[in-house]
């Protein structure tokens, strides 16, 4: 079963989750522009492509901020190990959430 971000961390910021009432929502598990994308829901599994989500018990800043630290996560990593030749690479998926059309927050 392919996991989501807030479920593999279990950082309890998904909507209802343990956290999301003093942290508010993850941003990743809102962006609906991302959702699907491998496999995911939201921005489940491209997080990373996601500003102000958590890492390490902080919220992170934009994209090109915190890219670096999140090529280097263990949940990235996992993502890229299970996509195979299907993972889509950071920039794509940059450009799919900005030039879809589809309804979500700012990255």
């Amino acid at each position: 079963m392919k996991l989501n971000c807030w479920e593999f961390k279990r950082c309890g910021r998904e909507p209802g989750g343990s956290h999301a009432h003093e942290l508010g929502a993850c941003p990743a598990s809102t962006e609906k522009r991302l959702d699907g994308i491998h496999g995911g829901r939201n921005a489940g599994r491209s997080c990373w492509v996601v500003g102000s989500t958590l890492c390490n018990g902080k919220i992170q800043g934009s994209f090109a901020k915190k890219y670096d630290h999140c090529m280097a996560c263990d949940f990235c990593k996992k993502v890229k190990e299970e996509e195979r030749s299907d993972y889509q690479p950071s920039a794509s998926l940059f450009m799919t959430a900005y030039f879809t059309g589809k309804s979500g927050k700012g990255l």
